[in-house]
């Protein structure tokens, strides 16, 4: 997700780099935020995201079963059986490869 700009409009080039010169100049602590690095090895993202979907079509299939009558046949039902219908015991039946050496 991007930045807010600061003011109304985004600062150009020039306007980005005096503000950050004055900044060093003034001795305001540089301030860098990191996203968390995923250590998880590939098998235990798959098996997460495999998990993860699975979760998400009993959560579907739940907001099937609780579908009014008067929406039994909407658009929203048609969608959410398709979901539904997904077989995904073939997902969770693949074991990825370890890795070089690994296998």
């Amino acid at each position: 997700m991007p930045r807010q700009p600061i003011g109304e409009k985004p600062m150009t080039d020039a306007e980005r780099q005096a503000r950050y010169l004055a900044a060093r100049a003034a001795g305001t602590p540089l301030i860098r935020i990191r996203q968390p690095t995923d250590h998880r090895s590939r098998i235990r993202r798959w098996q997460d995201a495999v998990a993860a979907l699975t979760a998400l079509q009993a959560e579907y299939a739940a907001w099937l079963e609780a579908l009014p009558a008067n929406l039994q046949d909407s658009t929203t039902a048609e969608a959410l059986q398709a979901i539904c219908d997904l077989d995904l015991g073939e997902l969770q039946a693949i074991e990825p490869p370890r890795g070089f050496g690994r296998d």
